[in-house]
């Protein structure tokens, strides 16, 4: 048993959290298949879900974020974190972990407060340009900063930090099928020019806003779309498109192959969340990132504009989005040297085995 690696991964809120933590995961049980790996998320977020759906067991901690606007509501929050705090305790003792690995929202806080308290190694990986409030607390208390953007020892000691990228999903690396192939499993015509719409896995009104409001555009158009409207907003949609006929548009509430779908794709557009670009860049797929607005220090613009600094992605603020953004993606998709050198531009970004990099980073610090 003293043998045995025991990590705890503890964060999430998001997708764009839970994916690099599940597939930290992976690459340390690929590597150490006797490994005993806990998560620690945060009650009633995605994680609780989509964690043990990756087969891995998780504990719930009752905490949440600071409401900004409303003062009063704080009150609770405290109250929730000092829970969190003492239930990550018993946690942790139970567990005995030989490090920790918080990947950013919530429940890394406490979770990693009290194994650096504990003196267990700890391991943050910040997945955005722009550091998140609670891997900028943990920073100090941390043993090495895993990170995907240049200039982020402006947030960390500089001292701490590797340069990683961030871990993307196994299946968008390991689909092998041809574009034809990808399209046909949608049921579009194989050589027809294809756009992605996607807006993470519960949607992006705004995204949905420009295509609704674009129908008669795409339907004369000679490009075909798949379009993820996200599952929060697809009854609404489905009312909104009674009775209209579109053949060159495919809706869906949710893509479960996203390997499939950017297969199809010439040219994406979506959210300008982390996880989302960095396998943008591995898999070098021009893309337009419309940024969300509603999102902490506006780190999706400062994500965006990282690559359109290098011409590697086309950026369209939400605000302009409805009005411009379907007729400049109509334009761009047909323009093949545009795809060709955003594709080329956005390659040079990725970074391969990413997740296997800070498994062993985890590892040789659970061997310390």
């Amino acid at each position: 048993m003293n043998n045995e690696l025991r990590i705890i991964i503890s964060g999430g809120g998001t997708g764009g959290h839970i994916f690099p933590a599940v597939s930290i995961a992976n690459a340390i049980k690929a590597k150490h298949p006797e490994a005993k790996i806990l998560f620690v998320g945060a009650l009633g977020r995605m994680e609780m879900q989509r964690v043990p759906d990756a087969g891995y067991e998780i504990k719930g901690l009752p905490i949440c974020g600071f409401d900004r606007k409303h003062l009063l509501k704080n009150i609770s929050v405290l109250f929730k974190i000092w829970k969190s705090q003492r239930m990550a305790k018993k946690i942790i003792k139970d567990f005995q972990p030989m490090a920790a690995v918080g990947v950013g929202g919530y429940a890394s806080g406490p979770t990693l407060n009290v194994c650096a308290s504990k003196g267990i190694p700890c391991l943050i990986q910040e997945q955005n340009s722009y550091a998140g409030v609670t891997n900028k607390l943990l920073a100090k208390k941390a043993d090495k900063i895993c990170v995907a953007y240049e200039g982020m020892e402006r947030f960390f000691p500089a001292d701490k930090i590797i340069m990683t990228g961030n871990p993307v999903r196994q299946n968008v690396l390991d689909n092998k099928m041809t574009k034809e192939e990808a399209r046909q499993q949608f049921g579009l015509q194989p050589n027809k020019k294809t756009i992605l719409l996607v807006g993470g896995s519960l949607g992006a009104r705004t995204i949905n806003e420009s295509v609704l409001s674009h129908l008669e555009v795409i339907e004369k158009s000679d490009i075909q779309f798949i379009w993820q409207t996200g599952k929060y907003y697809s009854a609404s949609i489905q009312e909104q498109l009674k009775g209209k006929e579109i053949p060159n548009l495919k809706v869906l509430d949710f893509i479960s192959d996203m390997g499939a779908a950017y297969r199809a794709a010439d040219l994406v557009i979506s959210r300008a969340g982390a996880s989302s670009i960095s396998e943008f860049c591995l898999i070098g797929k021009p893309v337009i990132l419309v940024p969300s607005p509603n999102v902490a220090e506006d780190h999706q613009t400062k994500n965006a504009m990282a690559l359109v600094n290098k011409d590697a992605a086309v950026y369209v603020k939400d605000c302009e989005a409805p009005s411009l953004l379907i007729d400049k993606a109509i334009s761009i998709a047909g323009d093949e040297n545009k795809l060709n050198s955003l594709s080329e531009n956005i390659k040079k970004l990725g970074f391969k085995n990413s997740a296997d990099v800070i498994a062993d980073e985890v590892i040789k610090l659970a061997r310390r």
